[in-house]
């Protein structure tokens, strides 16, 4: 499932996209998930992993050892113009940008324009969208309201020669309105997976005229992320594989949808060397928590992002208000790992960090 068609299914709840940020809750005792690692990591084959991973207790947050995002080496002079193709909802269009001076990445979870960073074009972008909060754009002009709105009028004031998107921000018509006032607008469309990572790389260089380095920051992806799934598959302990949900979370709006196949949280999970048991149910895509489904699911371990878990009061808040989550095994022995919003689910530069930290919160907390 593309990134795009899997946030469709998101926004149809519309509570879902105003939730994605806003809600804030009572704060919880984790440690900001936004923050670094303070000082070095141990590799993971150091970590001091128990043998039955059920035997550890208690929350814990999935950490970045660095929250910046890394840049592909080399010098990457842009080629313009050039023409690549746009996959919008009215199908495939090409479309030709003749500058990338001033650029907008676009989408829910922000890896467009982690990707431009990436890219080694953070020089380059005028506005972000909520999710991009990365170090060293925070000072750039919010172009989203509301959660994932787009704002065109505060677009078109930042005077962008290129936005970049892939729908999951919207009203999609809104988007395209941009190219009425003579804005380049690309719509890419990567999966929500580990490999998706890459093809976004490719997709975003291309349309910045950077296809070289885009290419090269694939492959780099591919080996990185290749590399991190074999170092945690060699520190998981044998035996039954742990039963792991992702559950997403906003208390203020009483939102709780489970993420299953094709939503970008199995591929963590099974890269986690754990069971997805949303998948294992049956559940494709995001579909709203019932009591039943969550009982039927039984996890020894919830992720959940960690503004999600804010807003229901932290893990004490979380099973007093959800009572199905607390018979589970994962709510009796409260294992339960939050991890930035911005973080968690977003493909990109980033994705190796992302399964590192979450392969420490998960095995040796």
């Amino acid at each position: 499932m593309s990134a795009r068609r899997l946030v469709t299914v998101i926004a149809a709840a519309s509570a879902i996209a105003i939730a994605l940020v806003g809600c804030a809750g009572p704060a919880t005792t984790s440690p900001s998930a936004s923050a670094p690692v303070s000082g070095p990591v141990a590799p993971l084959a150091e970590l001091d992993v128990p043998a039955d991973p059920r035997s550890i207790s208690g929350p814990s947050t999935a950490l970045l050892a660095d929250a910046a995002i890394p840049v592909i080496e080399g010098d990457w002079a842009p080629s313009l113009p050039a023409t690549v193709v746009s996959r919008d909802l009215d199908g495939e269009r090409d479309v030709t940008v003749e500058r990338a001076d001033r650029v907008i990445g676009l989408d829910i979870a922000g890896s467009i324009a982690a990707t431009i960073v990436g890219l080694g074009a953070a020089d380059r972008l005028v506005g972000r969208d909520i999710s991009s909060g990365y170090p060293g754009l925070e000072a750039l002009p919010v172009v989203t309201s509301n959660g994932h709105t787009v704002n065109s009028e505060s677009i078109i004031a930042l005077a962008p020669d290129l936005v970049i998107t892939d729908g999951s921000v919207g009203p999609v018509d809104v988007v395209q309105q941009l190219r009425d006032a003579g804005i380049a607008v690309v719509f890419v469309d990567a999966d929500a997976s580990l490999d998706g990572a890459g093809e976004l790389a490719e997709q975003v260089g291309a349309a910045l005229g950077m296809a070289d380095a885009g290419a090269a920051l694939a492959a780099e992806l591919e080996a990185e992320i290749a590399s991190k799934v074999a170092e945690i598959a060699a520190i998981v302990p044998s035996g039954e594989p742990l039963r792991v949900l992702f559950l997403y979370l906003r208390g203020g709006s009483g939102v709780y949808y489970l993420f299953g196949q094709g939503s970008g949280a199995d591929e963590l999970i099974t890269a986690l060397g754990a069971t997805d048991v949303a998948a294992e149910v049956g559940i494709v895509g995001n579909r709203p928590m019932t009591d039943e489904a969550m009982i039927a699911a039984a996890p020894e371990l919830i992720i959940v992002m960690s503004g999600g878990l804010q807003s229901m009061g932290g893990v004490d808040g979380l099973l007093e208000q959800l009572t199905a989550v607390a018979l589970t095994p994962a709510g009796t022995n409260r294992r339960i790992v939050d991890m930035a919003d911005a973080a968690v689910l977003s493909f990109g530069p980033r994705t190796p960090a992302v399964l590192d930290a979450l392969a420490r919160a998960v095995y040796a907390p």
